[in-house]
């Protein structure tokens, strides 16, 4: 056999494409598939959260399964390309169900669709995963150029993360308005308060968007009301106090215009305006509307004589499930496109042998070697309070900051601390090598996630809205995590070697499978924990109020949060805090237990070539 060609530029590019298309669908399911479910669809969050972290450990054990049947395939195209194409196209499917769910299924029904299209997209996700990283040693030669290519192939991988961080709120918002738009099932209901029973009221809010004591009531006006949407915008709630439904509109929930006769024209989207609108069902129309306008419109309206008011509202109820399920299927399109073209430009050029290792034989692996087993304890905890983070966020944009441009201010953070991301990956972590060691560059950068958590913590806790601040603690958390994920990878090949040297035995492919396993574990303990915050805390989906709570807000005006106030400070504790603490326990664990200095690391090296040496003389 001639000596191996060293890898082109070509075939460099086209297995990092095949990471960008990858991680797009795993950023996707793991940073809203909980949202998805919980917010849009309904589904008990503590339910959501089991499923997440059962699916997850299930992937423990379904990864070895995967490996032997890699390691038996024999084709004309190798052993690993006709399962990776295979994993993928399935895996699109599967991807395009679970943010497709038939919005007639409720309670029970929904969990098993939830739990059985989520467990079948990462029995299919492993089945692409397990050989893209395994198929390396195939169409490489040993040594720096493999490390090379899987750096390449990480880096490629954030990318995609990012990508998908920045533009699906955007994306399912704009998808979703258009197909819910062009939707021929939208119905029209109008509300005659002359006919009903009706209380009105317009409020004053000032210039943070709170309401202040100055309100008026709407008895005399003559006002109508409409609203459009689909069957299912009308089915409205169950109180849980009194087991009574109702249905509630509110900026959270509609699109919506104003109009105070010829003089006054409102849109969602202007000032600090808002409305409330609750009836204790369609049929029998007993309604209250709240209508929450800045210092300028409150005195215009006040000043008009023979007030008459027309509010039309369209229900937003299916954008965001419309806007999931289209935009799932073009990152589905995507994925498959990507990991076509990895295909079609990566050839095997030798026969290797895939083992992927039991669930057992992995904490036998960590058992033996201690290294392995701090990096990998330091893993689990770095990947959990990010995963932590990114499940939260959104319904701290949503909820918490609010606001009538929420979706566009969440792009925006999520555009510039993605971008920081991949920064870090290419740009900041070279240059900070070159002046530190790689220990060096851990603590700094598990330090500058930790003070970002804090400044995070305080510029919530202060009040403050203003998207751009919070670009400072975004770039000091979102660098930190960017190199800590190539820092990781490389003290996790550290440990190879420094197993090889205490039991005369190298678990390179039982380390390496670890890092999959745990970050995957990562995931299903943040989907958890986020889950609990949501139930505990009671962060509704929708942050609407029934027609008896919304005439009880009006008589006694107080702040009006989407959430309540113990809702706003449990959510920003959990996440800020939570990952704050997991971090310390981290570097703690981290600092007493971890030896591989570059000094160590050279000794290692040197030993284990001179008996390897003395290996070869006898």
């Amino acid at each position: 056999m001639g000596k191996q060609k060293s890898l082109t530029l070509r075939e460099k590019a086209a297995y990092g494409i095949g990471a960008v298309g990858k991680d797009m669908v795993y950023m996707l399911s793991a940073s809203y598939i909980l949202y998805y479910f919980q917010d849009i669809m309904g589904v008990n969050t503590i339910a959501m959260g089991i499923i997440l972290l059962v699916a997850r450990v299930f992937d423990a054990f379904n990864d070895p399964i995967m490996g032997v049947v890699v390691a038996k395939t024999k084709t004309r195209w190798g052993k690993f390309r006709p399962w990776l194409m295979i994993g993928t196209i399935t895996n699109a499917v599967l991807l395009v169900l679970m943010f497709s769910a038939p919005p007639s299924l409720d309670g029970g029904g929904l969990i098993a669709y939830a739990a059985i299209t989520y467990i079948l997209w990462g029995v299919t996700y492993t089945m692409m995963d397990i050989p893209y990283w395994s198929m390396v040693p195939a169409f490489t030669k040993s040594g720096r150029e493999r490390e090379g290519l899987s750096a390449l192939a990480r880096s490629c991988a954030g990318v995609g993360s990012a990508l998908i961080t920045i533009v699906t709120v955007v994306a399912v918002a704009t998808i979703g308005g258009k197909f819910d738009a062009n939707s021929t099932d939208a119905i029209t209901k109008t509300f005659d308060p002359s006919n009903t029973q009706f209380t009105a009221y317009m409020i004053e809010r000032d210039e943070n968007g709170n309401p202040t004591e100055n309100k008026t009531s709407l008895v005399n006006a003559d006002i109508k009301v409409s609203v459009t949407g689909v069957a299912r915008a009308f089915e409205g709630n169950i109180d849980e106090a009194t087991g009574d439904p109702y249905v509630a509109f509110t900026n959270s929930n509609t699109d919506y215009t104003l109009a105070f006769g010829d003089a006054i024209n409102v849109k969602k989207e202007d000032g600090n305006n808002a409305i409330e609108f609750a009836m204790d069902s369609v049929d029998s129309g007993v309604a209250a509307l709240a209508l929450y306008f800045d210092h300028d419109t409150f005195y215009r309206a006040m000043l008009c004589s023979n007030l008459t008011l027309n509010l039309d509202m369209h229900s937003t109820l299916e954008v965001e499930r419309l806007g999931f399920k289209w935009f799932s299927v073009a990152v589905g399109v995507l994925f498959i496109l990507f990991i076509l073209i990895t295909c079609i430009c990566i050839k095997e050029k030798s026969t290797v042998d895939v083992r992927t290792p039991g669930v057992g034989e992995m904490f036998k692996a960590l058992i033996r070697n201690d290294q392995a087993m701090t990096i990998v304890i330091t893993i689990v905890l770095v990947n959990t309070a990010l995963y932590i983070t990114s499940n939260l966020l959104i319904y701290f944009f949503k909820y918490d900051l609010g606001g009538a441009n929420w979706q566009g201010d969440y792009t925006l953070f999520n555009t510039f601390v993605g971008g920081m991301q991949i920064l870090a990956m290419m740009i900041m972590f070279p240059l900070l090598r070159k002046v530190f060691t790689t220990l060096k560059v851990f603590y700094i950068c598990a330090v500058a996630e930790i003070v970002g958590y804090f400044v995070l913590l305080a510029m919530a806790l202060s009040g403050m809205t203003n998207v751009f601040v919070f670009f400072v603690p975004g770039f000091l958390i979102m660098s930190g995590v960017g190199i800590l994920n190539v820092i990781v990878t490389v003290f996790l090949a550290n440990t190879v070697d420094y197993g090889e040297l205490k039991n005369n035995h190298r678990d390179e492919s039982v380390i390496f499978s670890m890092q999959t396993f745990v970050v995957k574990l990562a995931s299903g303990l943040a989907a958890l924990v986020a889950s609990i915050c949501l139930t505990v805390f009671n962060i509704q989906s929708d942050g609407v109020l029934n027609y008896t709570a919304l005439v009880d807000k009006m008589d006694n005006v107080g702040n009006m949060a989407t959430i309540g106030d113990e809702s706003v400070v449990g959510l920003r504790l959990v996440m800020t805090l939570g990952p704050t603490v997991l971090l310390i326990i981290a570097v703690l664990i981290f600092r007493a237990k971890y030896i591989l200095t570059d000094q160590k690391l050279m000794e290692i090296a040197k030993e284990l070539s001179s008996r390897k040496g003395e290996g070869e003389e006898s």
